[in-house]
């Protein structure tokens, strides 16, 4: 896998965006290696929390689901769903379409 590795978090909480200190937590995130970007995401009528990120490599992205995400999760009292995509594969295919991440 190449250097462009996106990364889908929920945690499912029922917790109004509006309430998430998310400055301090964009404080936190960004030292964690690799981390490139994230959208946050607030999910419509459940206020789940979570976020599209990017990331520089598979390790950084597995050790941040597996360390910070985790313990968010479970500081929060949720439950906590990731997913890995593979950034390099799609890019033609993504730039052909005007995505903002390539």
């Amino acid at each position: 896998m190449g250097e462009k590795v996106f990364l889908y978090a929920e945690i499912q909480v029922s917790i109004p965006f509006e309430q998430i200190p998310w400055r301090e937590i964009d404080v936190a995130m960004k030292k964690n290696p690799g981390i490139k970007s994230k959208t946050w995401l607030s999910g419509i009528n459940t206020n789940t929390i979570g976020g599209f990120y990017e990331f520089d490599s598979l390790e950084n992205a597995k050790a941040y689901a597996t360390g910070y995400l985790a313990e968010a999760a479970q500081q929060l009292g949720g439950s906590l769903t990731v997913r890995l995509y593979n950034g390099d594969v799609v890019a033609d295919a993504s730039k052909a379409i005007y995505s903002p991440f390539y």
